[in-house]
């Protein structure tokens, strides 16, 4: 009897909370999907706009590769530049509280494989504080 009971709880309690995502899930999820949309379009400016100031960008776990949207703006746009075929699908999202993590499919050139990572973005005072990738 206990176990149906926990079984039951369990069910209810992740229907109750999976129902309607939290502000902040909501808040980041729209922050992920706006830099990727930037992203998508080789629009640095728009893929920017989501990022705090003073982002740090990881190899994942903890390596800092750089920090600061004036460097990050120096990577991507010369990448925005130099490849004219970038774009990046989205094979899952999973969000938790602040954080996204988004499984992707990035194609640098169509005429070579594509590439699978993950990001881990957070997200702190309504903007992309930290990006951790990893490959």
């Amino acid at each position: 009897m206990k176990k149906i009971f926990l079984v039951t709880l369990v069910i209810l309690s992740s229907s109750i909370y999976g129902q309607d995502k939290s502000s902040t899930e909501k808040e980041a999820t729209a922050l992920a999907q706006e830099q990727l949309d930037g992203y998508n379009k080789r629009d640095i400016e728009a893929f920017l706009k989501p990022y705090s100031e003073n982002v740090k960008v990881y190899t994942f776990p903890d390596q800092l590769l750089y920090e600061g949207k004036a460097k990050m703006r120096e990577e991507y746009t010369e990448m925005f530049n130099q490849l004219p075929e970038l774009h990046c699908k989205l094979v899952n999202r999973i969000v938790l509280n602040n954080k996204v993590i988004d499984h992707e499919e990035v194609v640098f050139l169509k005429s070579q494989p594509a590439l699978f990572a993950i990001a881990v973005y957070t997200i702190t005072d309504g903007k992309i504080s930290e990006v951790r990738f990893m490959q």
